[in-house]
This record gives structure tokens, sequence and C-alpha cells, in this order.
């Protein structure tokens, strides 16, 4: 029932979530479900440092409205791969906080080694979550979604919110309003609607 769902949105990194499923949360927040964030580096390869990282994060969840942000601890970024067992601990432990009952979580088909490993440790962690959907990266190097969340009212905050993370901004093109904007028009058009994010089901439970 919407308004009384309890959701958990996954990133290896500050500003993955943003980027592949803000507007999404952003919805999920206006109709009142219980939204958390799971963010498992604080980005410390940079570009910019961890505090910075950090605070970028906290202003970017404040935007979507998202209250509970959960970090990793001593999984360093771009090693997540070598953490898994941890990772699937730290993963199992963020859904029993929340009572998560749909979770978010990277494409495994991505290029970025610990976005793999996010997802595939998701897989593991999340086996008893009835929903859990995989989204898309700019570094995905296959990415074929089947299921769309219109997010015509919500792509603005999904700008505002990726535009705090400033590091990034600055440091690719890839994380930029323009593309964003673009990325949301085509998959609004494959599902029919003006703005739209995309996702890959893991596993989806359909109310009926």
């Amino acid at each position: 029932m919407r308004g009384h769902r309890s959701v958990l949105a996954i990133g290896a990194h500050p500003d993955d979530i943003e980027l592949g499923c803000g507007g999404t949360i952003a919805r999920h927040v206006s109709v009142g479900d219980q939204v958390a964030m799971l963010v498992v580096t604080r980005g410390e390869v940079g570009p910019g440092d961890s505090p910075q990282r950090v605070d970028e994060q906290r202003r970017a969840a404040e935007v979507l409205g998202v209250n509970t942000v959960l970090w990793g601890e001593g999984i360093p970024d771009c090693r997540v791969s070598l953490h898994e067992l941890d990772l699937v601990h730290l993963i199992e432990a963020a859904i029993r906080s929340v009572g998560a009952t749909i979770v978010y979580t990277h494409s495994p088909n991505d290029s970025h080694q610990d976005h793999r490993a996010v997802a595939l440790c998701t897989m593991g962690a999340a086996r008893l979550v009835s929903t859990v959907m995989s989204y898309g990266a700019p570094s995905a190097l296959q990415f074929t979604p089947t299921a769309f969340v219109d997010i015509s009212d919500s792509l603005d905050k999904k700008i505002d919110a990726l535009m705090c993370h400033g590091s990034q901004v600055q440091a690719s093109e890839m994380v930029s309003a323009s593309r964003v904007r673009s990325s949301a028009e085509h998959y609004g058009h494959s599902c029919r609607r003006q703005y739209a994010e995309a996702f890959e089901p893991v596993r989806a439970m359909v109310e009926v």
C-alpha cells in the first residue's frame, strides 16, 4: 500500500543513488513511504575527499526528503569486491533495521567493480525481500530495463539532489543536468511518459 512501504536504496558511492534512482526516491517520499539510503563507501579515492563527499551526500538526501542515511564501515572505495562477506552482512543489517520491503541497487552488468560487487551482494542479502530493482549507471556495460517509474514531477528534484555532489559534477560530464534530463526523456519515451527512470527487476511484487 502506498504510504506504508519501507524503501532501501543502496549505492556503492555518494551520488550513485541520486544518479540511478533519485527521481523514484523522491516519488516514494512524496507518497509517504519511509526511505533510507545505504552508501557503502565514502568515495575516498576521489575526486573530492571523504569529508566533502559525506557532506555532499547529506545535502543531497535532504533535497530528496530522506532522513536516514546509513554508511558502510571498513569497506574501501574501489576495493569493495574484496569485502563481499562484510558487505552482505552490512546490507542484511540495513534491511533489518529499516524493515525494507523494496530495495533498489546497482545493476550487475557494470564496468565499475564496486557497482558489480554491491549488486551481487544485494542479491544474497535481500533474498527475503519481495521487491528488488536494479538501476543503471553511466558505467553500465549492458542495461535492458523492463520496468519504469514516471518521474515527470520529480525530475527537477533529482537534478537538484545530484547537483549537491559538486565534486562529481565538476569532474565528470556524465554527472550533468543535461545528461540526466536526456536519459529521463529517453526512458520516458520507452514507457509513454514525459520523463522516467528505468529498472531491471530482480524480483517484483505486483499489488492487485
